[in-house]
């Protein structure tokens, strides 16, 4: 493939923005609105609005973004924005960017919106005690999906670790009588 093949080919590409917390206008919010696709983690949290508790969702980490779309596309809005960035990979130079693989994407996209109340954990957080039964889930939303079963001590709630390579992991809720051990 040459590079510009490439760089009208749609990839999911790992961003950065850069805008404080309270902006108005985050890049998520911005991209939408130029019709790009773009997946957020995002997590519940109590702020106060006009004197009330206000439950809202904001992003799990403020500066991760995925964009769904061609460098052909992204790079002409990237340019315009300079608080949004691509995140490149470790020795990898400014030539290539982090993407995420099409299936893999998918499936974590699936399994955060399957979930009420996705928790999510930057690498390392998750040890291999917490981790230490093999499951595939066996009917409802996530059917035939296989990871590990999140152990924490002294919670009732089961998830199963569906994990972004080297990036984030998510723990979805999971019912019991839908776990089948596989060790």
């Amino acid at each position: 493939m040459t590079a510009a093949e490439d760089y009208k080919r749609i990839y999911w590409y790992v961003m950065r923005d850069l805008k404080r917390s309270n902006a108005k206008m985050p890049a998520y919010k911005q991209l939408e609105m130029e019709h790009v696709e773009v997946f957020t983690p995002m997590k519940w949290c109590l702020k106060v609005r006009n004197g009330k508790n206000e439950r809202v969702q904001v992003p799990f980490m403020q500066d991760l973004l995925f964009v769904h779309d061609a460098r052909v596309v992204i790079d002409p809005i990237v340019k315009l924005t300079p608080t949004l960035q691509y995140r490149y990979q470790r020795g990898g130079g400014s030539k290539n960017p982090m993407i995420v693989n099409e299936l893999e994407m998918d499936r974590f996209i699936h399994a955060v919106r399957s979930s009420d109340n996705p928790k999510y954990f930057l690498p390392g957080e998750v040890t291999p005690e917490m981790c230490r039964h093999k499951i595939r889930i066996v009917g409802g939303m996530l059917n035939g999906y296989e990871g590990n079963l999140l152990s924490v001590r002294g919670s009732k709630v089961k998830r199963l670790l569906v994990e972004l390579s080297g990036l984030l992991t998510t723990g979805v809720e999971v019912s019991p009588e839908m776990i089948e051990f596989l060790d």
